[in-house]
């Protein structure tokens, strides 16, 4: 019997085949071998040329196009298509981030062209770009731009900051190095940095703070201006006074505000002068870079590094090389001591006093621990600062903290503190120290060549305290020779580095 051939018949067998054809492609993998000799098949008919992205310039200053590179690549969609891909967790619980693997291939298209990525590692990783002739003159440059802009965004967008720590590779000194990540060439390691501290939460005078947002915001924007006048673009602060004012929290806060890796050297891990030029030179921009406690190291005997190795870390030639887009910050408890050419203009631009605690702190400290912007108790708090009683913001904080479930008991608590710990501490002799030294307890040092944006505060209301005190202390005279005693070693000055008083 002949079998009668239907077109509908044919039609559902053609149907059929395609589909059994799709199948046996897609679940095999014969389509992707397919691809692969296709793309190796046109490699014959056109002629490449290829740039490479080393992440490291000369092996030592990063090359900030190798990490502009990288979140570009990151981003794309065809990374899934990529042979292996990492998985990341992303700055939220539940984000995934894909990341490429060493030696993998991702491709690209960019007007109308088609171009491929490889992620080269062997002695420096590398990324190297594979880019038709007949396209590069075309492309290659709007290219490269369009990859600038769009890991720009992407990185404003998903901003991690970092908290880079100068280690050796040799260090066994309580320093976890395995649970740090890498960051250069061994240098430096890493952690996300996640410092809650902002602006808004530092106990300082708003008109000072606003002062140095503004500060900091002109330095954002200043880049022409700088290579306009030949100068690097980079900004440097001092910030000195008694421990536990808020330096460290100042510097964190700063750090927030521009959206900056901090990159905190420690002295006490360098070896040499030049290692600290390397460690320089595998900072990237867009960073503060902080020396805490520099008068610790200049005036110590310990230290390996001579005073001409920090001048050149701070304003050397090495700086016009690599310190662009950076802001430098030094701390001290007093600057009495060190030399003044580390302090000379065009090393630290702006000079931050950080007194101890006064009312106008105290009330801003009430606020963020307490929750109290009024009390009963305030007009007694601020009578023992009139008087001259001080204690650091630290120490009133902590006070809070520890009986912030009773505001009133906290409040009490640090009154007594003040009327005991805090005795001397705001004397006529430390007032007059800190008049000497440049400016009252809320002031602010410019440089020649910022004069005029800073000006120092007045120190009238100080004069007012002291005469306050004076006062005061003339009602407390005892006849007894002991009392007089006491009266004269209380009068001496209160060495705010040491904690003890000026014999």
């Amino acid at each position: 019997m002949a079998i009668l051939w239907n077109p509908l018949i044919i039609l559902f067998i053609v149907l059929v085949s395609l589909f059994l054809i799709r199948v046996l492609l897609f679940k095999t993998g014969l389509i992707y071998v397919t691809n692969k000799w296709w793309r190796r098949f046109e490699d014959y008919f056109h002629v490449y040329q290829f740039f490479k992205v080393p992440e490291f310039s000369d092996g030592m200053q990063h090359n900030q196009l190798y990490r502009k590179v990288s979140i570009y690549l990151n981003s794309l969609t065809s990374i899934e298509d990529s042979d292996f891909t990492n998985l990341f967790t992303g700055k939220k619980s539940n984000e995934i981030v894909l990341g490429l693997d060493p030696n993998q291939v991702i491709e690209d298209d960019f007007l109308g062209a088609k171009v491929s990525w490889i992620n080269e590692r062997k002695s420096c990783n590398t990324f190297v770009l594979k880019v038709r002739k007949a396209d590069k003159r075309r492309i290659l440059r709007p290219y490269l731009q369009h990859i600038h802009t769009v890991s720009d965004e992407l990185e404003q967008i998903r901003k991690n900051l970092r908290l880079h720590i100068n280690v050796k590779d040799d260090d066994d000194d309580g320093c976890d190095v395995d649970n740090l990540e890498k960051s250069g060439n061994g240098l430096w390691r890493s952690v996300p940095f996640t410092h809650p501290s902002t602006f808004d939460t530092i106990a300082m005078e708003t008109d000072l703070k606003n002062r140095v947002k503004s500060d900091l915001e002109s330095f954002l924007k200043a880049k022409q201006y700088y290579h306009r006048l030949g100068r690097v673009w980079k900004r440097s602060f001092l910030l000195y006074g008694p421990s536990g004012t808020g330096k460290s929290s100042f510097v964190a806060a700063m750090a927030n505000f521009l959206c900056y890796d901090v990159y905190d050297v420690d002295l006490s891990r360098v070896s040499s002068d030049s290692d600290l030029k390397m460690l320089l030179l595998q900072t990237t921009s867009k960073s503060v870079i902080v020396i805490e406690d520099l008068d610790r190291f200049l005036t110590g005997k310990s230290t390996a590094l001579s005073l001409s190795g920090v001048l050149n870390f701070m304003d050397g030639i090495l700086n016009s090389c690599c310190f662009e887009e950076r802001v430098m910050v030094f701390t001290m408890n007093s600057k009495d001591h060190v030399d003044p050419a580390i302090l000379r203009p065009g090393r630290i631009d702006v000079h931050i006093f950080f007194p101890l605690c006064d009312f106008s702190a105290f009330k801003t400290l009430a606020n963020s621990c307490l929750g109290l912007k009024d009390h009963k108790l305030f007009p007694q708090v601020e009578e023992i600062f009139q008087n001259g009683a001080s204690l650091s913001p630290a120490e009133i904080s902590e006070l809070m903290i520890s009986n912030r479930n009773s505001p009133s008991r906290a409040l009490k608590t640090v009154i007594t503190a003040l009327q005991t710990d805090g005795d001397g501490r705001g004397s006529a002799a430390n007032i007059g120290r800190r008049l000497g030294d440049g400016g009252s307890r809320k002031s602010i040092d410019e440089s020649s060549e910022t004069s005029g944006m800073f000006s120092r505060d007045n120190t009238v209301k100080e004069f007012r305290k002291l005469y306050g005190l004076l006062r005061l202390k003339s009602h407390r005279k005892s006849p007894s020779s002991d009392s007089a005693s006491e009266q004269k070693d209380k009068s001496q000055p209160f060495d705010l580095a040491s904690g003890q008083r000026d014999d």
